[in-house]
């Protein structure tokens, strides 16, 4: 298992977070091993995906160093011992909630916390937080980050929600640590299908576009 350090550094190399919501815990293994063929090794199994503790056990265990699995949408402190202890390596949450910092460290994993505002993400930084998950990013754009960045340069900032292949270059040259894809890459569609050869041409085209902007 990775240390927290090493962790981090799968998060931001190269910077593409894979925000899986299945439509069942059958598909975690082989959308998981579809985004890894097209280069995607960061994927965040949230907790709306049915079965989502167990998903994460037998994912972590059938991929093993191959990929750096996480959770996702972790609301309160017991769903984030409980997918620390099924394999995840890391913890996202939607909202500022201090005490997931602490769960997530006790088991030396880091934590990305949720915030939309400056107050809300310097409060996060404060708590202790590793990355601050900016979301949703919609209506934010890269000139926002660059903006939050200029008197806050201290944030890791991963914004979720409108990042496209388009935009992907833009949001990481205005200063991002990485960025949480969550349906441009793993789309309903591509669920209801289980079309993987499409996510894995979709996963190429995103680390393609991060490794060009890193450059």
């Amino acid at each position: 298992m990775r240390d927290k350090s090493e962790v981090i550094a799968a998060l931001t190399d190269p910077g593409i977070i894979a925000v899986v919501r299945a439509q069942s815990r059958g598909q975690v293994l082989p959308l998981s091993e579809a985004l890894l063929a097209g280069g995607v090794r960061v994927i965040e199994i949230t907790t709306s995906t049915p079965e989502a503790i167990e998903a994460i056990r037998e994912v972590s265990k059938a991929l093993g160093e191959r990929a750096v699995i996480g959770v996702g949408t972790v609301l309160d402190v017991e769903t984030c011992h409980a997918a620390c202890e099924a394999g995840a390596e890391f913890i996202v949450s939607p909202v500022t909630k201090p005490e997931l910092v602490t769960a997530a460290h006790e088991h030396d994993r880091p934590a990305m916390l949720g915030a939309y505002t400056p107050t809300e993400a310097h409060a996060a930084h404060e708590a202790g937080s590793d990355f601050v998950k900016l979301f949703p990013a919609n209506g934010l754009g890269p000139r926002f980050i660059k903006n939050l960045l200029a008197p806050l340069p201290h944030l890791r900032l991963v914004p979720t929600g409108g990042i496209t292949v388009e935009n992907a270059a833009e949001f990481l040259n205005a200063g991002c640590a990485a960025l949480g894809i969550g349906s441009a890459l793993v789309s309903q569609a591509i669920l209801a299908n289980a079309d993987w050869h499409e996510l894995t041409r979709r996963a190429e085209q995103f680390v393609a576009a991060a490794k060009a902007a890193r450059l």
